[in-house]
């Protein structure tokens, strides 16, 4: 993979992300900046999901862990565990925030 590549797909997911967050009825803020998007939620912890260009990962950091996502048969897909991205969002914003975002 290309770094224009691993842009286009990484910039694909937090255009999804910050889609689904615009269009969600809860209490999830969001900062976007260069790469990186912090999730802000209610309860006043967070997770960080940013752009690691050198390996062309994406990295998700939550208050119980971090995970590292590389794109294979086109999926974002967690390195150690081998969940895709969304759907282990989904599941992780729920277990920190108590909120349940759809995302797809």
């Amino acid at each position: 993979m290309t770094d224009s590549e691993f842009h286009q797909l990484a910039d694909l997911i937090f255009e999804q992300l910050e889609e689904a967050l615009d269009n969600h009825d809860g209490e999830i803020d969001y900062e976007g900046e260069g790469g990186l998007l912090k999730l802000n939620f209610e309860n006043g912890s967070q997770m960080i999901i940013n752009k690691q260009e050198p390996l062309h990962q994406i990295w998700l950091a939550t208050k119980f862990d971090g995970h590292h996502f590389e794109y294979r048969d086109s999926q974002w897909v967690d390195i150690r565990t081998g969940n895709e991205f969304f759907s282990f969002l989904q599941q992780v914003i729920e277990k920190q925030s108590g909120e349940h975002l759809t995302l797809s």
